[in-house]
């Protein structure tokens, strides 16, 4: 349902990951996303960086992954050759790697050892240095090009944005691609290509989402356990998917008064509470990349619409898909203190079709006055996300964001939280609404200093 629902930016594009020094990863096809990655929209992370450098006084940018290198240092220059075309030199230094290298260096200069004998391969592993490029060809067309890790020479990608009336095209190519999974691990795809089509401008009402994806090469855990099992949406093959969805926002109370005149709110969308609904989404697909069809653990899952043949490596499938977000906020988030206190819970049906088949034998069961199923239980149970903010002073406020999962099977953690990210936020108020925010993933041992424009 992330790939379907176009609240947030779910539109399975790309997000914020620390993984890597192009700050981005994609989820993989049919996994939740991990919480604390960026779901709005947002520009790319060159410019994010050139942002902070410019005009929040932050020459370097930290991120943390606990997998990777630990604690990282990121700098941009952005270069302007012409109204249409910019360059950017990319910079990361590892902070724990140069840490080591010091100690160490500290330590062969007491045995006499000179620092310019290997100086050379000391700067290779502890800065990572990238290049990119983005030109508009036309008002509605625009070319990105990036590499990364150039001293290594092991990542790189290239995305063209088209704007089209109502709608985006975006085609993409990455080698590797990086994807993350439901539990925070991440896999490289050595080429992956995809064509993504999706309507924009619409708050509610009727959207829609075409995606073509084809990965080649044999996916691999990056900077994971190796035991890890290949997702199967990640194998080599061709996919395509479709999905419609209906949105419906309904305010159950609305209050416009109180507000301080003459006075800009810290966040113009940070100011009233409403009740949203999002509604019926029908999702289909194709080729090898449905090879989770074919297995009986994710075909007993679903009772979905589903054809599947083996011999022409073919698959396509449909189901329904809903969400319910309540949010209930006090406060205009225009006073220095306390002024904004915001609760929000959303739940998620990933399958309309395994929820419905719940849902009739457990009304069948209460009809017959049967001990309902435990597993039949756990079928019509949602996905549930809570969210707490609270203004802390001025601008700045303190969030946590955590899933929790509901498991009748387990006698001692009936309802149980399964992760938490804790951010604290910095409205920018003289952009309307933006922020800049700092999270921690304490599960994933994760961190990130990003931008996000017109997120509630």
């Amino acid at each position: 349902m992330r790939w379907l629902t176009d609240r947030e930016g779910r539109w399975e594009l790309d997000v914020e990951s620390p993984a890597t020094m192009e700050g981005t990863a994609r989820p993989v096809p049919g996994d939740p996303l991990p919480l604390g990655l960026s779901r709005g929209p947002r520009v790319t992370r060159t410019k994010q960086l050139d942002f902070f450098h410019r005009f929040m006084a932050s020459p370097l940018v930290p991120s943390f992954s606990a997998s990777r290198a630990g604690l990282s240092l990121h700098h941009a220059h952005l270069l302007h050759l012409a109204h249409n075309w910019s360059f950017t030199i990319l910079e990361q230094l590892h902070v724990q790697k140069l840490v080591t290298v010091v100690k160490e260096k500290l330590s062969n200069r007491q045995e006499g050892v000179p620092w310019s004998n290997d100086l050379k391969r000391h700067l290779h592993d502890v800065i990572s240095l990238g290049a990119g490029t983005e030109l508009l060809i036309t008002p509605d067309t625009a070319l990105l090009l990036e590499l990364y890790n150039i001293n290594k020479g092991d990542r790189g990608k290239a995305i063209i944005h088209h704007k089209l009336p109502q709608q985006n095209l975006t085609l993409a190519a990455s080698w590797p691609g990086l994807f993350v999974d439901k539990q925070g691990v991440y896999w490289d795809v050595p080429l992956s290509l995809s064509a993504d089509l999706a309507s924009v401008g619409s708050s509610s009402g009727l959207s829609y989402h075409l995606l073509l994806q084809q990965n080649s090469g044999e996916p691999k855990c990056f900077g994971g356990d190796e035991t890890n099992d290949v997702p199967l949406a990640l194998l080599p093959g061709l996919c395509a998917k479709a999905a419609i969805s209906i949105k419906r926002s309904i305010d159950a109370w609305r209050k416009k008064e109180d507000k301080l005149k003459m006075v800009q709110p810290y966040d113009a969308f940070l100011s009233d509470p409403h009740v949203s609904f999002t509604g019926i989404v029908a999702s289909g697909s194709l080729g090898d990349c449905s090879k989770r069809i074919s297995v009986p653990d994710e075909t007993r899952k679903s009772n979905a619409f589903r054809v599947f043949h083996e011999r022409n490596k073919f698959a396509a499938c449909a189901d329904l898909f809903a969400s319910v977000t309540f949010t209930a906020q006090h406060g205009n988030f225009q006073r220095l203190f306390l002024d904004l206190t915001r609760v929000s819970a959303r739940l998620d049906i990933s399958s309309g079709s395994l929820f419905l088949r719940g849902a009739s034998r457990l009304a069948q069961d209460f009809f017959f006055s049967r001990r309902p199923d435990l597993e039949t239980f756990c079928d019509v149970c949602p996905d549930v996300i809570v969210s707490l903010q609270q203004q802390i002073v001025g601008p700045f406020s303190f969030r946590v964001e955590s899933s929790v999962a509901i498991d009748p099977r387990s006698q001692d953690h009936f309802v149980r939280v399964d992760d938490s990210v804790f951010a604290i936020d910095w409205a920018l108020k003289v952009l309307g609404s933006a922020k800049a925010t700092a999270w921690y993933s304490p599960k994933h041992q994760e961190a990130m200093v990003e931008l996000r424009f017109f997120e509630v």
